[in-house]
């Protein structure tokens, strides 16, 4: 951009407007997709009585303990995990520089599953018993919580050592998360082969990613992380608009590329591991919504991250809204309908190719 006699020209303004007008449009239509998520289900609510009922007063007590002890906690789940998904996505495709950038694709989603696996059958956590609705219910989530959290660092730890030997060149660290994935995908299933019925079922029921298992403590802390990593990625965004124009050219632009791609790799995984330990596997969020995001509103990242925040909001709280809806009253896992949406996705990727 050249300035216009001191002034910023006409037309850089209605571009940069087109973008803001685009984000706060999401924004609206997040807001109105929470209203109608909460809306529907098993009892419907009207539109004017979930709202009175969310920021006013209520009228029913039946509604409020709907709407405050399930869904409401259920689609701020969905709009923090989808948005956290989603922005460590598009950060790894821009530090990484590749299109498959994603927590999915490097390998700590699979590390996730191989921690409840390796907590529910070899720590014992999850002999299960079904309740009076034949919901299956882990009798120790905590623990398998807590071991998924910790193999997702793990995981997290070995790409950061074999590209820091090697190198934090992106090839490196996206082969090694390949390799990691892989590597611990092998070792779930090996556990697998040796777990009776229940332990087999129960890993299998965690690693269905679903929104709702999440209480109103595990969605605050979900939310503060998305909050302060998103915060720590919109900070960063002119380095990752330097890293997008090429290493060498962010490197005269006095860019500490080693140092910005290591901590973003490390931020971005970590917010990764929260959400995937609270709600198992979730796949191609991170994946998808930065390629929506990015044809609809350009690669500068001024625009693109907060976009993609929001794109992942939407995504995964509709996603959710239509697994709740699509096979009622049985309620589809989430994950399932992201991994219809992802795989596509690939292929496109795969056929049209990709272009930055």
């Amino acid at each position: 951009m050249h300035l216009n006699g001191g002034e910023v020209p006409k037309d850089y303004k209605t571009y940069t407007g087109k973008k803001v007008s685009i984000i706060i449009s999401g924004i609206v239509v997040l807001f109105l997709l929470l209203i109608l998520s909460i809306s529907v289900g098993a009892v419907n609510i009207p539109f004017y009585d979930v709202f009175q009922t969310i920021f006013f007063q209520h009228e029913s007590d039946q509604w409020y303990a709907i709407i405050w002890n399930i869904r409401l906690p259920q689609a701020l789940t969905g709009i923090v995990a989808g948005a956290g998904l989603a922005v460590a996505g598009v950060a790894m495709q821009s530090i990484l520089r590749n299109p498959l950038g994603s927590p999915y694709t490097l390998g700590i989603s699979n590390a996730a599953a191989f921690g409840a696996a390796f907590s529910v059958i070899i720590l014992g956590t999850g002999t299960m018993h079904s309740t009076g609705s034949d919901a299956i219910v882990l009798n120790n989530p905590y623990v398998t919580t807590i071991m998924a959290f910790i193999f997702c660092l793990i995981a997290t730890a070995i790409i950061l050592m074999i590209s820091k030997v090697r190198g934090s060149s992106p090839e490196v660290m996206v082969l090694a998360g390949v390799a990691i994935g892989s590597l611990f995908t092998a070792g779930t299933m090996f556990l697998q082969y040796f777990a009776d019925d229940n332990q087999l079922a129960a890993v299998v029921f965690w690693s269905f990613g679903d929104v709702s298992r999440a209480d109103w403590g595990e969605l605050t802390l979900m939310a503060i992380v998305t909050i302060l990593c998103s915060a720590y990625f919109i900070y960063n965004m002119w380095n990752y608009n330097a890293i997008d124009a090429g290493d060498e050219t962010a490197k005269g632009l006095g860019v500490n590329v080693e140092r910005i791609r290591l901590v973003g790799m490390v931020v971005s995984s970590f917010l990764s591991a929260i959400i995937v330990s609270f709600l198992g596997v979730i796949g191609f969020v991170g994946l998808v919504c930065p390629h929506i995001t990015r044809r609809i509103i350009g690669d500068d990242n001024r625009f693109l991250i907060p976009g993609t925040i929001v794109a992942g909001g939407i995504l995964l709280l509709a996603s959710d809204t239509v697994a709740r809806l699509i096979l009622a009253p049985h309620v589809l896992p989430v994950a399932i309908l992201t991994a219809f949406m992802g795989a596509p996705v690939f292929i496109y990727l795969l056929i049209k190719g990709y272009a930055r």
